[in-house]
């Protein structure tokens, strides 16, 4: 089935920090606030979806939009323009580790702000392949009490390498023991860019505050632009999900939504 790219039921708003202004799609009238960091592809029907399922949940989905156009009109494809703009990019850390993203520094206020808006005990956040570490790094921030990594990908030449500076990390590992923080992490068993030295790390360096769910392949979408084009599935939550009961991908987005409602309660 393919979704639409109408998304008339969303509201946008600007938000600046440091001197930067960048869109954010919201859809929600009432509850905490998820902040949803979309792919490499921008915006995007599957995405928006998604972010329609928090909402109805009796949550808030807040979708930053870092690459591409405010609307659900981006293509599921990288271009050579995009690969070309995230390696000169001062926002984005491809593939150092030990290092997070600058970018991490205005979605950190965002999500300060967001919780001011919309109460509860903090905010839930989710990024996704490209900006997968993103909910990482934010959660050096008290008010991020639900992070998940979705398909974490950078950076792209170290396999079990993290995205995120050695401050950072010890400040997060420092709020699993001392604020109870949990941590998710989704990825499909053969996806060659979300590795599984990855997770290995992470169930490293946080122990049992770290969930790891490993998909496997066959459960991914058939229709989905990857899976038709022979690779193995990659994007957990967007269009390798099948939206069908007892479809493991499905389920894995209902047991995220779930985690975002029993830590955001107020």
């Amino acid at each position: 089935m393919t979704l639409s790219a109408d998304i008339s039921d969303f509201s946008r708003r600007d938000f600046t920090f440091g001197g930067k202004t960048k869109p954010v799609l919201m859809i929600g009238d009432r509850g905490p606030a998820v902040i949803v960091i979309h792919e490499v592809y921008g915006f995007t029907p599957p995405l928006a979806r998604f972010c329609r399922w928090i909402a109805d949940a009796g949550m808030r989905a807040y979708a930053p939009i870092l690459l591409g156009t405010p609307d659900a009109t981006n293509p599921e494809i990288i271009k050579r323009s995009r690969l070309l703009h995230l390696c000169v990019s001062r926002e984005f850390t491809l593939f150092s580790a030990n290092k997070s993203s600058p970018i991490v520094d205005w979605l950190k206020p965002l999500a300060r702000e967001l919780h001011k808006d919309c109460g509860g005990t903090g905010v839930g956040v989710i990024g996704m392949c490209l900006t997968g570490g993103f909910a990482l790094s934010m959660a050096v921030d008290p008010v991020v009490m639900a992070p998940v990594l979705s398909q974490p990908g950078m950076p792209v030449s170290k396999p079990a390498g993290l995205d995120i500076s050695r401050a950072d990390l010890a400040c997060v590992k420092q709020r699993t023991i001392n604020d109870g923080l949990e941590i998710r992490g989704y990825r499909f068993d053969g996806d060659p860019l979300s590795k599984p030295e990855k997770f290995a790390t992470l169930r490293t360096e946080f122990g049992r505050a770290f969930t790891g769910v490993e998909l496997p392949d066959d459960c991914a979408n058939p229709q989905s632009p990857l899976m038709r084009a022979g690779k193995p599935p990659h994007s957990v939550f967007t269009s390798d999900l099948i939206d069908g009961p007892n479809e493991p991908t499905r389920q894995a987005a209902d047991e995220v939504i779930a985690f975002f409602q029993t830590r955001l309660a107020a």
